[in-house]
């Protein structure tokens, strides 16, 4: 795995471009982030009203600002009732830090149960309940009391017990390579959570905002998260996360010890005023609603390569397997040499990565199979 080295000049639709002029169809979305594609109008336009009006005025709660009312507004609109209290932050990690001192806020326990080959951040805290130990080993001691499952295992489910806090997991595993629980699993987690009081974490900061083809991935398996975490795509490619409760776990946060949570620049109105334009501009276009389809005919095509062993799919998040790890690396800087941005996954180096813009059009979604399909 190296840096993709491409000198960026400007982005636009699908596509990034080098200061040399030539175009990339970046099929990643800049790894989750510009599902609406780059340069959306709606979004600009929303920024630049909100930079004529202020930045940051104050720390945030303490002033009551309109772009974050409006967009915590559109986004629990979107969301069942008991998801009615938005906290905007910084970042996805940020999101899941907030979420897991909410679980333990809420529980006055402390034991965190994750997932193995899970991925949730790099700051202490999340990296403490993510699943690849290459990238914690030389950043221990972590979080104590963190204890990991394996995703889909339903024996492993007595790991959540009376001393559990919370459990922490993607909906759909990104990292991991697209690993797709069932239904009946994830509602058998959340029965388990139920029984002894642990409080569910859905970190939806990659496979959420329309990437499994719906808005939010829990919505296909029948389970509501008692705290759901958004970040990448969120804001149209602005830097945000965001938690997600009900108002009345929200304001555990707010006693013993006050401002229990706390960022100055969490919440930005220019961050916000991009997420409400953001969701805005999906709900508008549907860019959901043929997120699957189109997800469905990409994997039947890429399933005729010889060289690919296996595709997980779920809407437009894929991995495809190859061989190897040398198979894999070989694909991907083949691939942008023919000006497609693909990409590595850290936790299953034996796949790569395509997740590309939800608005991608037909005609562009035939070239870039072309361009995947031919050597």
């Amino acid at each position: 795995m190296m840096p993709l080295g491409i000198r960026v000049e400007r982005a636009e639709g699908i596509y990034v471009y080098d200061t040399d002029g030539k175009a990339y169809m970046d099929m990643v979305s800049g790894i989750g982030v510009s599902n609406i594609g780059h340069g959306v109008k709606h979004v600009i336009d929303a920024i630049k009203t909100q930079l004529d009006k202020h930045m940051h005025v104050m720390v945030y709660g303490e002033y009551e600002q309109s772009a974050q009312s409006r967009a915590g507004r559109l986004l629990t609109s979107l969301l069942p009732d008991s998801l009615n209290c938005a906290f905007f932050v910084n970042s996805g990690t940020e999101a899941n830090e907030a979420a897991l001192k909410l679980a333990k806020r809420i529980t006055g326990r402390t034991k965190l149960v994750s997932c193995r080959g899970a991925y949730h951040g790099s700051t202490h805290g999340s990296l403490s309940v993510s699943g690849n130990e290459m990238k914690k080993y030389a950043f221990r001691p972590l979080l104590p009391d963190v204890h990991f499952m394996r995703f889909g295992n339903f024996d492993d489910l007595e790991m959540i017990d009376c001393y559990t806090a919370g459990v922490i997991m993607e909906t759909v595993q990104g990292d991991a390579g697209v690993r797709i629980p069932s239904p009946e699993y994830l509602q058998a987690v959340r029965k388990r959570c139920n029984d002894v009081g642990a409080q569910l974490i859905f970190d939806e900061i990659q496979c959420g905002m329309g990437r499994t083809g719906t808005m939010f991935a829990f919505e296909q398996f029948g389970v509501t998260p008692d705290i759901l975490t958004l970040g990448k795509a969120l804001a149209g490619g602005m830097p945000v996360g965001c938690m997600v409760s009900s108002q009345s776990k929200m304001q555990e946060l707010t006693y013993d010890p006050p401002l229990g949570h706390i960022s100055t620049f969490a919440g930005h109105p220019v961050i916000c005023a991009a997420v409400a334009a953001t969701l805005e501009y999906m709900i508008d276009n549907k860019i959901v609603d043929e997120v699957e389809k189109k997800g469905n005919y990409i994997a039947e095509k890429l399933r005729t390569m010889p060289s690919v062993k296996e595709v997980r799919q779920r809407g437009l998040f894929f991995a495809i397997d190859m061989e190897s790890a040398e198979f894999v690396n070989h694909k991907v800087v083949r691939l942008l040499e023919k000006g497609l941005v693909s990409f590595w996954f850290l936790s299953c180096p034996w796949s790569f990565r395509i997740a590309p813009p939800l608005t991608i059009t037909w005609e562009e979604i035939d070239r870039m199979i072309d361009l995947i399909i031919e050597d």
